[in-house]
């Protein structure tokens, strides 16, 4: 099926993230903030994606209704909790292979929140400093596709009134040539409950833990890294996904930046 109506681009992201973005309590064992924007085809996020993953969670579970979350499949709470090892297994190598099978381009933003505390004294919104850095990506991504001048929505998972009201506020400003490239960006903010049960948002959920331990340990076997790393976005390897560090890509020894200020 076309998109008919070129006011929409042919493209719909999904935004989710690992970690928390408070710069006052630092967690010594994951201090840094991930943002992963999931990019799709509409047309195969449509026609593979979504019934991949319905299939799999209804021979799975017996129906559909299931909500994938990193954090209850890792640690077996929930639904994944009656799972026997077995069938959890088959669940994440599942996954894996879906994951290997579809299309969809990472732009994966990864804060060091030591190393951003360490800069200036001005306040930083850690979450809002990714979604303006992630924004940016998305930007020179689909101009590269000739889809700049058409809206593309991005939808973030629900976190809460207050945050979803500072979310929306911030990323209409940003949107409002307040970035980098000093542009006006064609994107619309959608905000959706876990309960929509979006595959593109549990999607983007799965991936963003893994993107953030290949940082925090390069040198550990990360066989869920194996796989999204050749869906990353070669514009973000070609300089850096992790702010403030020089890196030139994941799996690369960090330096950190002079703190300024």
């Amino acid at each position: 099926m076309e998109n008919i109506d070129k006011e929409y681009s042919d493209y719909i992201v999904y935004v989710d993230e690992s970690g928390d973005h408070s710069l006052e309590s630092i967690n010594p064992r994951y201090p840094l903030f991930v943002l992963a924007f999931c990019v799709f085809q509409k047309a195969h996020y449509a026609q593979k994606v979504m019934p991949a993953l319905n299939m799999l969670k209804i021979l799975t579970f017996g129906h559909d209704s299931i909500v994938l979350h990193e954090q209850e499949i890792r640690k077996k709470t929930g639904a994944f909790n009656k799972l026997s090892l077995q069938k959890r297994e088959n669940l994440m190598q599942e996954l894996s292979n879906i994951m290997d099978d579809i299309d969809v381009v990472l732009i994966p933003i990864v804060i060091d929140k030591c190393a951003l505390k360490a800069f200036g004294k001005d306040p930083t919104h850690v979450y809002h400093l990714a979604m303006q850095m992630g924004l940016e990506k998305l930007y020179e991504y689909l101009e590269e596709r000739n889809q700049h001048n058409h809206l593309t929505h991005v939808i973030f998972e629900a976190r809460g009134r207050c945050e979803d009201l500072a979310l929306e506020l911030e990323f209409r400003r940003v949107c409002d040539r307040h970035n980098s490239l000093q542009l006006r960006l064609p994107f619309e903010v959608v905000i959706a409950d876990k309960k929509t049960n979006s595959i593109g948002l549990q999607l983007a959920d799965i991936v963003a833990r893994p993107i953030g331990l290949s940082v925090l340990r390069p040198d550990q076997p990360n066989r869920a890294f194996a796989i999204l790393e050749k869906k990353l976005y070669q514009g973000i390897l070609d300089e850096s996904f992790v702010f403030p560090i020089k890196a030139k890509g994941p799996k690369v020894v960090l330096e950190a930046q002079t703190p300024v200020g």
